[in-house]
């Protein structure tokens, strides 16, 4: 299952030479990622509230491709490249038109208030399956 995220590019999301800040490209996957589980039926207010279960960003692959520059339209695709019972591997890419501008394999971990690893929810995991 492939999502889509589709967002534009803002002058603030750039610097001076008019491109997007790298920075700013781990923002627009994390908001991807954020209306991926929304999409699947997922509250993570109700998650966090309900079971005291979180996510974190457990590591970042990322490649800078091609730079993305102001008003460019752009598609976030996220795409779920493997699961465990708490960690999800997750493959995201910037898309402008056809051609790739940023693409990174993003590990989450389900974690307590505590910060302890914890199962993924089985509402995410039937999501999922």
């Amino acid at each position: 299952m492939t999502h889509q995220f589709a967002l534009r590019v803002y002058y603030e999301d750039t610097d001076l030479a008019g491109i997007v800040y790298y920075a700013n490209y781990l923002k627009y996957i994390e908001r991807a990622r954020s209306e991926w589980v929304r999409a699947l039926g997922i509250s993570q207010t109700a998650l966090k509230t309900d079971s005291g279960v979180v996510f974190a960003v457990r590591r970042v692959e990322a490649d800078y491709l091609t730079p993305a520059r102001f008003e460019d339209d752009l598609i976030v695709e996220t795409i779920l490249h493997a699961m465990t019972p708490a960690r999800l591997v997750l493959d995201q890419r910037v898309l402008r038109g056809a051609e790739v501008c940023f693409a990174a394999r993003v590990t989450l971990v389900a974690i307590s208030a505590s910060g302890a690893p914890v199962r993924l929810p089985a509402a995410l995991r039937d999501a999922l399956c």
